[in-house]
C-alpha cells in the first residue's frame, strides 16, 4: 500500500509506515513486549468516530473522563522554575506499579542494554504574523510537502503573543508576510469543512523566512514568549533542507548533555532517527497529520540487534520516535531503513510491534496521544499512572514533568488475540 500526501507531487511515496499502519497479524504485533500486552489488556475498548483530520481515531481514550485543573499547567521552563532542564519529576509505570522520581534519576531505571530511540528534529521557529486583507493573523507553519508546498495554519491572535482558533482557509486567500513577501492557501488538508490545515505556495524559501521572522509556538497556558533554544532539545541537529519540527518533541527536553553521558558510561545506547512534528495542538480525537520521517540504516540494525539478543529493551523518547519506529517496521517484526511519510496512527488494536517502553510528557485526556500510550502501557497501567500523576500534582505539557512506561515483567505473556485489525 502506498500513502498518497496531500502537498506531495503527484506520486504517493512508497513507505513501509503505511505497511504499518495497515495492521498485519496478531503474532506481528506481539512481537513487540510491552505494546502486545497493551492490547491483550484493552479488550473493551470503546469505538466510536474520531474529529477532524485525516481519518478517524480507532477508539476514545482510556482518561476521557479525567480533568487536569490549569493549575497543573506548566507554565516556564524547568530552569526558570528550578536548578535546569532536568529539573522535572519522573512517573515511573510498570504495569500498574508507580513510583515517584527525579529525572535526574533515569539512569537508574534503565540498564545497560536498554535503547533509547531519540528524535533529532530540530524546532522551528514556525509562528510567523501575517494580514488577510484587513485581518491580522498568525502563521503557523506545519509541514513542508514534497512539492514544496507547506502545510500552515491561520491563528487569530489574541493578545500578549497568544493565539485563538480562526476558520481556515478560503481557497485563494493571500496572506501578506514580513519583508514583502506572501503566501496563497491552495487546498485543504484533510477534510474540508473545518479544515485547520491548508496547503499554501510560498514563493520564497520558507526556513531563511522563519530565521528572519519567525519564533516558537506558544500556547496559552505559558506565561510569555520563551528564546527559541528553549525549544529545542540536546539531540536536535540541523537539517540539510532547514526542514525541522514545527513543536518540540519535548520528551527529550529535560535530558541535559551530563545526563546523556552518565546513560552511555552505564551502558545505555543512543538511536537516532527523525519526525518533523507538525502543529499538534489537536482537538478532541483529532489524529495527527501524515508527516515526515526517516530511521537510518544504522538504527534499524541496532534496534534488530538488540531485540534478536534479548539484551535490553527499546524505549522510545517520546510518541514521535515511536510514530517513527513503528512506521519503518514491517509485519516480520524486523525493523528496516525507510524514510518518507507516515501516516501510522498507534493504537491498542494495532499494538506496537518493537517498543518495549516510552517516556513521554503527560497529555491532556482528550489526546489521541494516549491511544499510543495505551497500546504500549495497558488501559489500566495508564489510568492508575494518570490518577497517580493528578494526586501527587505533576505538571502537565512541554515545559513540565515526564512519565517513562516500562514493560512489567513479572507478567506472564498476553494473550494477543485483541490486537487483530
Amino acid at each position: 500500500m502506498a500513502l498518497a500526501v496531500p502537498g506531495a507531487s503527484g506520486e504517493p511515496s512508497d513507505s513501509p509506515g503505511t505497511a504499518a499502519g495497515a495492521g498485519g497479524a496478531a503474532t506481528a504485533a506481539c512481537a513487540g513486549g510491552a505494546g502486545t500486552a497493551a492490547g491483550a489488556d484493552s479488550p473493551d475498548l470503546d469505538v466510536r468516530p474520531g474529529g477532524a483530520g485525516t481519518g478517524p481515531v480507532d477508539g476514545v481514550t482510556a482518561l476521557e473522563a479525567l480533568r487536569v485543573p490549569d493549575a497543573l499547567s506548566a507554565r516556564v521552563p524547568a530552569e526558570q522554575r528550578g536548578a535546569g532542564r532536568d529539573d522535572v519529576r519522573l512517573l515511573v509505570s510498570r504495569g500498574r506499579s508507580v513510583a515517584h522520581h527525579a529525572f535526574r534519576e533515569l539512569p537508574e531505571q534503565l540498564r545497560g542494554g536498554d535503547v533509547l530511540v531519540v528524535n533529532t528534529s530540530m524546532t522551528l521557529p514556525a509562528a510567523v504574523n501575517g494580514r488577510v486583507g484587513g485581518e491580522r493573523v498568525v502563521v503557523h507553519f506545519s509541514t513542508r510537502g514534497a512539492d514544496g508546498r507547506w502545510a500552515v495554519e491561520l491563528r487569530a491572535p489574541v493578545g500578549a503573543g497568544v493565539t485563538g482558533p480562526r476558520p481556515g482557509g478560503p481557497a485563494g486567500a493571500v496572506v501578506r508576510l514580513p519583508g514583502g513577501r506572501a503566501l496563497v492557501l491552495e487546498d485543504p488538508l484533510g477534510p474540508s469543512a473545518g479544515a485547520r490545515l491548508w496547503w499554501a505556495r510560498v514563493p520564497e524559501a520558507v526556513p531563511e523566512l522563519l530565521r528572519r521572522y519567525g519564533r516558537p509556538i506558544r500556547y496559552g497556558y505559558t506565561d510569555r514568549d520563551q528564546p527559541l533554544a528553549a525549544y529545542r532539545t540536546v539531540f536536535a541537529v540541523d537539517s540539510p533542507d532547514g526542514s525541522g519540527s514545527a513543536e518540540m518533541p519535548s520528551a527529550a527536553r529535560p535530558f541535559t548533555v551530563p545526563l546523556v553521558a552518565e546513560l552511555v558510561r552505564r551502558g545505555v545506547l543512543f538511536a537516532p532517527l527523525s519526525l518533523h512534528t507538525g502543529v499538534a495542538s489537536a482537538e478532541a480525537h483529532e489524529p495527527p497529520y501524515p508527516e515526515r520521517f526517516a530511521v537510518p540504516a544504522a538504527t534499524a540494525w541496532l534496534v534488530n540487534a538488540v531485540r534478536a539478543a534479548g539484551s535490553g529493551r527499546v524505549v522510545a523518547v517520546g510518541t514521535t520516535a515511536v510514530r517513527a519506529l513503528e512506521s519503518a517496521v514491517g509485519a516480520d517484526g524486523v525493523v528496516r531503513a525507510a524514510e518518507g511519510w507516515t501516516d501510522l496512527v498507534v493504537t491498542p488494536r494495532r499494538g506496537v510491534r518493537v517498543v518495549d517502553g516510552l517516556l513521554t510528557g503527560l497529555h491532556e485526556p482528550q489526546a489521541s496521544h494516549l491511544l499510543m500510550l495505551e497500546a504500549v502501557a495497558g488501559r489500566e497501567a495508564l489510568r492508575h499512572g494518570y490518577e497517580a500523576a493528578l494526586q501527587e500534582r505533576y505538571l502537565w505539557h512541554e515545559f513540565g514533568d515526564v512519565h517513562l512506561i516500562l514493560p512489567d515483567e513479572e507478567r506472564n505473556a498476553p494473550n494477543c488475540s485483541s490486537n487483530e485489525w
